[in-house]
């Protein structure tokens, strides 16, 4: 008995470190009784576990302000975890900067959370232009309602879809969002045809994008580019000149990492 309350606290007091990251990460600088609340703790609890963090180099507190904030000591342990996608992020860059500069549009690396079904922003090149879609290094968005996610899905195993489909939550985000297996099936079928995924205000209202997957010399997924649009700037005339340049993206990119495509794979007539 005494072993699995000591468990539960062990539990509860990680939750509440995790809620205290969590919003320090969302807010940049927050008070102690705003961390106290999102963590659901008192403040003289929320205040030792800032204290510890503190110590460990974690956190930091502004003199002035006595609010907290994160140091780059967290973002060091993030990026050191991704030194297994070094080699994706290299060869990825260049492709991604000629797409970028092709096009003026928003272009982003995304690969999967297998834990979440979620796919994971990790690179990205802004539009040059004012208005256009933002998104951020680390962002989480459902696969079923945008293009890199789909293009992450469309060239596994039926299995494997299906399989991940049933641990999806079809949560409509947009006014054309797919919310049901089936029509998500059904389109990622036409995109593994086509050679690139699409979604229009799928994932956002006045969005539009396109994604390619990226594969490795085994000729798995393991990650996808998409190029993004204000619905009024997308010009239907180079809609071809569009697919044309994402997919020799995605395939120099896969090149790169030792892949060696197939026809059913590199097609990207998109007609």
């Amino acid at each position: 008995m005494a072993d699995t309350q000591v468990k539960t606290d062990n539990v509860a007091a990680v939750l509440k470190v995790f809620a205290v990251l969590e919003a320090l990460v969302e807010e940049k600088r927050v008070s102690l009784a705003d961390l106290a609340h999102r963590a659901m703790t008192s403040k003289t609890t929320a205040h030792r576990l800032l204290q510890t963090m503190m110590e460990l180099g974690y956190v930091e507190q502004d003199a002035d302000t006595e609010k907290y904030g994160l140091t780059l000591k967290l973002f060091s342990l993030g990026a050191r975890s991704l030194n297994e996608q070094a080699d994706l992020l290299r060869v990825a860059d260049q492709a991604m900067g000629k797409l970028s500069r092709a096009t003026g549009e928003s272009v982003n690396l995304g690969i999967l959370d297998e834990r979440d079904e979620k796919v994971v922003y990790i690179h990205k090149y802004d539009s040059a232009f004012s208005l256009s879609m933002k998104s951020t290094l680390g962002l989480r968005n459902p696969l079923h309602s945008t293009s890199l996610g789909k293009a992450l899905l469309a060239w596994r195993d039926e299995d494997e879809i299906r399989d991940r489909m049933a641990r999806m939550d079809f949560v409509k985000r947009a006014p054309r969002t797919l919310t049901n297996a089936e029509t998500l099936m059904a389109d990622l079928k036409l995109a593994r045809s086509r050679g690139f995924a699409e979604e229009i205000e799928e994932s956002e209202a006045g969005v539009r994008c396109m994604a390619t997957p990226i594969f490795n010399h085994l000729g798995k997924p393991v990650a996808a580019i998409s190029i993004s649009f204000p619905l009024f700037r997308f010009d239907e005339a180079r809609r071809q000149d569009y697919i044309d340049l994402l997919t020799t993206a995605g395939l120099t990119t896969s090149t790169a990492l030792g892949y060696h495509p197939v026809p059913d794979v590199v097609s990207s007539t998109g007609r």
